[in-house]
């Protein structure tokens, strides 16, 4: 696991049971070629190995990678940032495992996002392929909504869906000292 060869980069469908993969952090350089090859393969536009590098390197804390046996079957990087002012958003770029069924790529997303909650983010974007039905069906179930839909998004001229998922705000509540007429909400 702490080299990447030839072999960690083939990905196969992987016949395995859940309590055998091992769930790690971003643990540096030796990673980028595994979630490089992971992401590149879901992706139809390609990122260079700089704009992996910038992800990784300012929010080593949102990327995390599966292993089963040693070898990478699926990844998340995100990036944290302000959009307009207004709230935290975070974009995703998963790489789907080949272990379907096996709740690895559901398990990747809870833990990104969890992290994301715990550092004070408001809300998760990200864009998908309509033609994706497993991303977004993945997306789906971690509580992602369509949120727009984006004509000719892709260079290869696939439409996309914007998908958000925001989060409750729990130090908004409701104020005992509101008098009748008016909707107190204390911040």
């Amino acid at each position: 696991m702490e080299t990447s060869t030839k072999e960690d980069l083939e990905i196969k469908k992987v016949d395995c049971d859940a309590s055998e993969i091992e769930y790690v952090s971003y643990g540096g350089e030796h990673h980028l070629p595994l979630i490089m090859n992971l992401v590149d393969q879901e992706l139809s536009e390609p990122y260079s190995i700089f704009t992996y590098r910038y992800f990784v390197y300012l929010w080593p804390h949102l990327s995390f990678l599966a292993f089963h046996k040693g070898k990478c079957v699926s990844t998340v990087v995100c990036k944290m940032g302000d959009h307009r002012n207004v709230s935290k958003r975070i974009h995703c770029h998963v790489g789907c495992d080949k272990a379907l069924g096996k709740g690895i790529a559901t398990e990747l997303g809870t833990r990104s996002i969890k992290v994301m909650m715990e550092s004070g983010c408001e809300e998760v974007t990200l864009e998908s392929e309509v033609t994706n039905k497993g991303a977004l069906a993945l997306y789906g179930r971690l509580g992602f909504i369509r949120a727009k839909r984006l004509f000719h998004y892709y260079l290869n001229g696939v439409d996309a869906f914007w998908l958000k998922l925001r989060f409750p705000r729990p130090e908004l509540h409701l104020s005992s000292a509101c008098d009748g007429t008016h909707l107190c909400i204390v911040i």
